[in-house]
């Protein structure tokens, strides 16, 4: 796309476009949910509970040091080639997860999956930045938050139905069509513009942003796992190696031609409150919800398909502020009330969670959880926007996907730490309940790395007693860990301040496209000239004999 022919951004071409943004979403937002609720089988068969964390972890990493590369690489090499490098990345990950035989294979691909799924959720962030204006965008957040919230009930749903009555395989072999059809939708709808990169790109800045990530994330895991902790020279060598790189990165970056995390974003205050926000917020979501399933299943004794289904009410409330507060941002242009309310709520939510235990009501639990994704609705989707309202448009990309980083950093942190303490807590627990019950030592290690839903039901009902209060002992105490952090970017959200909100697209700002009123004209003109053109072409004429011909 040139500028002599730049693109027309109708009303039609925005929501042919937004459909490929939302086939992606449902991609990646229904295979994490789908994982969480087969998680506890999945490791029970491959043998790797006192593991599990690896899985979501490896998916966040992976997730993490990429949305900042997609982010830059969108801004100068556009987004569509991306968009379907992202879906298909993560469908081929799909194929090789269903097909493997152990638990660290199963790890590696789905990290495969996460260098995908991280694609998949800067760029339609990213491409919505393009299409529409800030000041329009809260309609859009409606459709995007009602597809992650159909998402997030649909997977639990699926992945206690494949659990109960297929296999788990079953839960990434449905990523395969589902991917093909998003595949071919962005092919076809993402008709978005292309460039060349103009600067050197700052390869050393991917390198040492890849390596720092990493770093940190294997520090916190090697501190808070049992078998190395805080103390162990490993998890110093991890903490050393991230201190460095960040040094060198920060070096690298300030010098570098065009920086894959430029430095000034961190001169803007507006930009950096929300980074802050995000960031905690994703230690404390992720921290508490990404074993909720596993609680449910094994504390409450439900099945993978009933966890499944207790997991709609916290979903619908997502949905609902979501909607919501995008169509009141829309209409009013002012946000920061959204995101104290909605931190707030969260807050509330986690002291409720604090009490849970294999006596706790479902319908209390129920509560608890629509509360909880009440306040993320809130938060979640208005920061975004805010982060790309405060930057110039030739930059939104890269804005979009920093803030996104932090707050997967935020993530992986929270789960690398919180769920080290879950389960190297429940790994004790649960050694004790089988060696109580007469196993010895290896035999007792040996049922703890292999338990699931449906060897529970098998045993004794003593131990089985046992295990429900070991998992119940072990992950309500987490939840107090985590509020800590919501207060943290409660305070963050105070000092918000409201600017503006931009009339002009991404596209429309940088002269890439004609939006609004004027895109309409221009689309109507080119269809009436195409349509005198084919009347014209159909229109009988005289040859030069004096016969008519067409």
């Amino acid at each position: 796309m040139t500028k002599d022919a730049p693109l027309l951004l109708t009303k039609r071409r925005i929501w042919i476009i937004f459909s490929a943004l939302l086939a992606g979403m449902m991609l990646s937002s229904l295979d994490q949910t789908i994982v969480s609720t087969a998680m506890p089988t999945i490791v029970g068969q491959l043998g790797g509970v006192e593991h599990q964390m690896w899985i979501t972890t490896a998916y966040l990493l992976a997730t993490t040091i990429v949305m900042p590369i997609y982010g830059k690489f969108g801004d100068v090499l556009g987004r569509r080639n991306l968009f379907l490098l992202a879906i298909a990345l993560f469908t081929l990950a799909s194929v090789g997860c269903a097909f493997s035989g152990d638990f660290w294979t199963f790890v590696i691909f789905r990290a495969i999956q996460g260098l995908g799924g991280g694609g998949l959720m800067i760029l339609s962030q990213a491409i919505i930045a393009d299409i529409v204006p800030a000041s329009e965008r809260g309609k859009y957040m409606g459709p995007m938050g009602a597809v992650f919230g159909i998402s997030a009930v649909a997977g639990p749903l699926l992945g206690g139905y494949f659990v109960d009555h297929l296999t788990w395989q079953w839960a990434f072999y449905i990523n395969i069509p589902i991917g093909i059809i998003a595949f071919f939708i962005g092919v076809f709808a993402l008709q978005l513009p292309t460039h060349k990169a103009t600067k050197r790109i700052d390869w050393l800045g991917v390198l040492f942003l890849s390596a720092a990530t990493t770093c940190l994330i294997m520090f916190t895991d090697f501190g808070g796992n049992a078998n190395h902790g805080w103390d162990t020279v490993s998890t110093w060598m991890w903490g050393a190696g991230m201190a460095i790189a960040v040094t060198i990165f920060v070096f690298v970056e300030s010098r570098a031609e065009d920086p894959i995390i430029p430095l000034s974003l961190f001169r803007n205050k507006l930009f950096l409150i929300t980074a802050g926000i995000g960031f905690t917020l994703g230690i404390a979501m992720f921290a508490a919800l990404g074993f909720m399933p596993t609680f449910l299943q094994m504390a409450s004794g439900t099945s993978a398909a009933e966890s499944g289904l207790l997991m709609i009410p916290m979903m619908a409330g997502l949905m609902l502020t979501s909607i919501v507060s995008g169509l009141w941002v829309a209409k009013s242009g002012k946000y920061k009330m959204y995101p104290i309310i909605g931190i707030i709520l969260a807050i509330a939510a986690l002291f409720a969670m604090t009490t849970l235990s294999a006596e706790t009501p479902i319908w209390l639990i129920c509560a608890y959880l629509a509360l909880f994704g009440a306040g993320l609705g809130f938060v979640m989707q208005i920061i975004v926007l805010v982060a790309q309202n405060s930057v110039p448009a030739d930059t939104v990309g890269t804005a979009t996907s920093t803030n996104n980083y932090f707050r997967e950093v935020g993530a992986s942190l929270g789960t690398a730490v919180f769920g080290a303490y879950f389960t190297a807590r429940l790994a004790e627990r649960l050694n004790d309940v089988f060696t109580g019950s007469g196993l010895d030592a290896s035999q007792a290690a040996d049922a703890t790395a292999t338990i699931d839903p449906q060897t529970l039901s098998t045993l004794p009902e003593q131990v089985q007693n046992g295990i429900v209060a070991a998992y119940a002992d072990s992950l309500a105490p987490v939840f107090w860990y985590v509020i800590p952090f919501l207060v943290l970017a409660l305070i963050f959200a105070f000092f918000l301040k409201e600017i503006p909100l931009q009339t002009e697209s991404g596209l429309v700002a940088r002269g890439e496209a004609i939006g609004g009123e004027e895109a309409e004209r221009l689309e109507a003109e080119q269809r009436a000239e195409a349509q005198t053109a084919s009347n014209a072409s159909a229109t009988p004429t005289s040859n030069d004999d004096g016969k008519l011909s067409s």
